[in-house]
């Protein structure tokens, strides 16, 4: 869905359908230690050039809301786990590096 910056994000959600007023972020709501959300969060988020420069079905994503610049500028922190090898991930726009050469043999062999 489209966040209120105009990008393409897998966990932005809102409803205004028949009087229904709902915008929520799926990521950072479900994290109880991140502060509260809010729709110009969306703006420097990293989260939607991450999904759309790597589509790994085995990476997760967690993010939190943290204070940066003396508590002037609010981020999104990202952690990526990679869940069939179970490391975290260093760079979440390329990957853990071990499931994409896994891949790119299948793809090789004609499998999928």
């Amino acid at each position: 869905m489209r966040t209120p910056d105009g990008r393409e994000c897998p966990y932005y959600y809102e409803d205004f359908h028949r009087g229904h007023s709902t915008q929520e972020c799926r990521l950072i709501g479900r994290n109880p230690r991140s502060e509260r959300w809010e729709p110009g969060v969306c703006r420097r988020c990293p989260v939607p050039e991450i999904a759309r420069a790597n589509s790994c079905p085995n990476m997760v994503l967690e993010g939190e809301i943290v204070h940066r610049w003396f508590g002037l500028v609010r981020r999104v922190e990202v952690y990526a786990i990679c869940t069939e090898y179970q490391v975290e991930v260093d760079d979440p726009y390329v990957g853990c590096g071990h499931c994409h050469p896994q891949a790119a043999q299948l793809l090789s062999r004609g499998e999928r």
